[in-house]
């Protein structure tokens, strides 16, 4: 869609409730012709607590609105890439909410049916994606604001590591927990945009950088989910039902299913409203609460007031038992790679919001409110729809810095796109005693790393015995059978360790595998082969076992029995 067609669209309509300011035409028209990068021509919203420059933010609050200086970080990043900002979007007023109808611009609606609400904060940034809109835009996620809204329009939700997209310029809800989000119609467009807003902001000091080693990423993958009576879906059977099917789906992937304790993810998840981290909603605008109390939203007054019944104490005790969760989560990490959750356990209408407005909200955090508590990366995605047309979706989730698989994983299962190498692993092609089941494979588990697959080397390898091991070497004159090779994600940071241990004459290089991959693997110096017996012809060390173990028992059978 050209920039005059994007404006086309939206000014056929009344901007609200969706936007809230428009970047002018001309300047966008400018932008498209002189745009060059990796996301050269696409177009994006912005959540209006983000700053734009030339456009007002006002965190969904008139009386709060002003005129920032600059593009936020994130902004600036995402134009340096070529990428086209093409206005500002609603949200639940001081993204306060996961419903998406605390604004004075007007209530979302899930673009499927308008009875029903968008979910939010990042209301508007959702639907402006979801109605095809734009190609991707910005929200922001402290308690599932980058997902929910994805889960009721059917989009997919980055909420990515704490830290690792730039929060300068954004308008602080929980400082210490807030994240900048991405919307898309895809994980592929997620990645990149991602890829481009990422990187250390020296203004911003919860900036962080770093990818975490996921080794299960191209194997098999376990998956956690919460026990059956732990499962919360406040009577929407249906949801229940696209659940299980989800699960399904993903053991038909090659996913290994692994019941959890969910009640530990539970409990932080309670924290984040019922303890003193909204104490933080607080501190980023109370001296403006104190004098323009009655122009914000009754509802998100309401819940900024209720931090002031907590006190420094309280703030220590409660940061105190975020600590025995996280230790106590870890345990459960311990069973699975990814965490894969409904996005929530239900939706509702906008009847249903305004009647019961703060238990309903409690309700669409059930799976949501722990992640940047315990400091984990998510991704939303969709998984179905119901029979009434609405949209269900599922979450994956992660520890720190797994973004990457994630999206790799969440994109495989979305639209069946290829997963790629393991974000943060080496793939190593072991030939002899590394292979599994033998005795010097634990040197590889005992590091976290996976197997991959099982593969063949081009012909021109020949693999001799050196007694308890194997070696193997190039030879480009040689045209054989290939030799069975087994290849393992080994986490970068444990590489160096493996490395060490390999005894002369074996060393790591690189070797190419049927087909024309390259990995690295066990090879063998020319020296130590010239008194050795080639096994070339039995194509792989597993087959010279067996048979070496077949010949010692023909040399044990009496002469007589022959």
């Amino acid at each position: 869609m050209t920039i005059n067609e994007v404006y086309d669209r939206i000014e056929s309509g009344p901007l609200n409730p969706v936007w809230i300011s428009l970047v002018p035409r001309d300047v966008s028209l400018q932008r498209a012709r002189r745009a060059e990068g990796p996301l050269a021509g696409l177009t994006f919203a912005v959540k209006d607590n983000i700053d734009v420059q030339g456009l007002p933010t006002t965190a969904g609050c008139p009386a709060y609105a002003y005129s920032p200086s600059a593009d936020a970080t994130v902004v600036a990043r995402l134009i340096a890439a070529g990428a086209i900002p093409i206005g500002k979007t609603n949200l639940d007023q001081f993204a306060t909410g996961l419903v998406g109808t605390r604004s004075p611009y007007g209530a979302c609606s899930s673009v499927f049916d308008a009875r029903y609400i968008s979910g939010g904060s990042s209301a508007g940034s959702a639907v402006a994606v979801a109605s095809g809109l734009v190609d991707f835009s910005l929200g922001t996620d402290t308690a599932g604001s980058g997902r929910v809204p994805a889960a009721f329009n059917n989009i997919v939700g980055l909420k990515p590591t704490r830290g690792l997209l730039s929060t300068k310029g954004v308008v602080p809800a929980c400082r210490s927990l807030d994240c900048v989000s991405i919307f898309a119609r895809d994980c592929g467009v997620a990645r990149r945009v991602s890829d481009a807003a990422q990187g250390f902001d020296a203004d911003d000091p919860y900036s962080r950088t770093g990818q975490a080693a996921s080794p299960w990423l191209g194997g098999a993958f376990r998956f956690g989910m919460p026990a059956p009576e732990l499962l919360e879906f406040f009577g929407d059977e249906e949801a229940a039902a696209l659940y299980r099917k989800s699960v399904a789906d993903l053991e038909a992937l090659g996913g290994i299913k692994a019941e959890i304790d969910y009640s530990i993810f539970g409990a932080a998840a309670a924290l984040l409203y019922s303890g003193p981290w909204v104490a933080e909603r607080l501190a980023a605008i109370g001296p403006f609460m104190e004098s323009h109390a009655a122009e914000m939203n009754p509802v998100v007054r309401g819940i900024i007031e209720g931090a002031k019944r907590f006190t420094a104490v309280d703030a220590f005790a409660a940061e105190y038992k975020l600590r025995e969760l996280r230790r106590a989560s870890g345990a459960e990490w311990r069973k699975m790679d990814v965490l894969v959750l409904p996005t929530t356990g239900t939706i509702y209408t906008h009847h249903q919001i305004a009647a019961e407005p703060v238990k309903l909200n409690t309700n669409l955090g059930y799976y949501t409110n722990f992640v940047n508590l315990l400091d984990l990366a998510a991704v939303a995605v969709p998984s179905g729809f119901r029979a009434n047309g609405l949209p269900f979706g599922i979450s994956f989730i992660g520890p720190a810095f797994t973004d990457s698989a994630l999206l790799s994983l969440a994109g495989l299962y979305h639209r069946g796109t290829p997963v790629g190498a393991a974000p943060g692993c080496v793939s190593v092609a072991v030939v002899g005693a590394h292979l599994s089941g033998q005795p010097l494979n634990r040197q590889l588990t005992d590091r976290g790393a996976r197997l991959l697959f099982t593969a063949k080397t081009e012909p021109c390898y020949r693999l001799y015995s050196l007694g308890a091991k194997p070696g193997l070497v190039r030879d480009p004159s040689f045209t054989g059978p290939g030799i069975e090779v087994e290849v393992w994600a080994v986490p970068e940071d444990k590489f160096g360790g493996f490395v060490s241990l390999i005894p002369a004459p074996l060393g790591i290089g690189t070797v190419m595998l049927e087909g024309g991959r390259a990995v690295k693997c066990f090879l063998c110096e020319s020296y130590a082969i010239a008194s050795a017996e080639e096994i070339t012809h039995l194509g792989g060390w597993r087959n010279y076992l067996a048979r070496s173990s077949s010949d010692q028992v023909v040399q044990h059978v009496p002469r007589h029995v022959r």
